[in-house]
């Protein structure tokens, strides 16, 4: 299967995405939210996120070493096939969350041992089943 470039899968394998409040989220993100979009749990590497709404999936890549360039990518819940979560364990601390969309596509987040993926399989559910 095909997978998604995302731009963020490099820095997601190096330095694992960590839960951010709301209100760091990039300020730009909300001028791309359509109407009663809500953000409901956010995540960033060391430049990157990775926020999740009502909708769907919104990653914003930071590229260049000015940081002035920023890719912004769409993945939304309704085009979900199926998905998987891996919780963390004892030796392997990261939890991984892994997508497959209805064209074949396939996207990865690898997630710090103190996100609670639950919530996350819980969120995605909710919307697509």
């Amino acid at each position: 299967m095909a997978t998604i470039s995302s731009g963020i899968n490099l820095d997601a394998n190096l330095m694992n995405l960590k839960a951010i409040d709301v209100k760091n989220v990039r300020p730009e993100i909300n001028n791309l939210l359509v109407d009663k979009e809500k953000i409901m749990f956010a995540f960033q590497t060391i430049r990157d996120q990775v926020i999740f709404t009502n909708n769907r999936i919104f990653v914003a890549n930071v590229k260049g070493i000015s940081g002035k360039k920023i890719a912004y990518f769409s993945y939304p819940y309704s085009k979900i096939q199926y998905y998987g979560i891996e919780t963390a364990g004892f030796l392997d601390i990261d939890s991984e969350l892994i997508i497959a969309f209805s064209n074949g596509a396939m996207l990865q987040f690898d997630f710090k041992s103190n996100v609670d993926i639950k919530a996350i399989n819980s969120l995605i559910s909710g919307y697509i089943l």
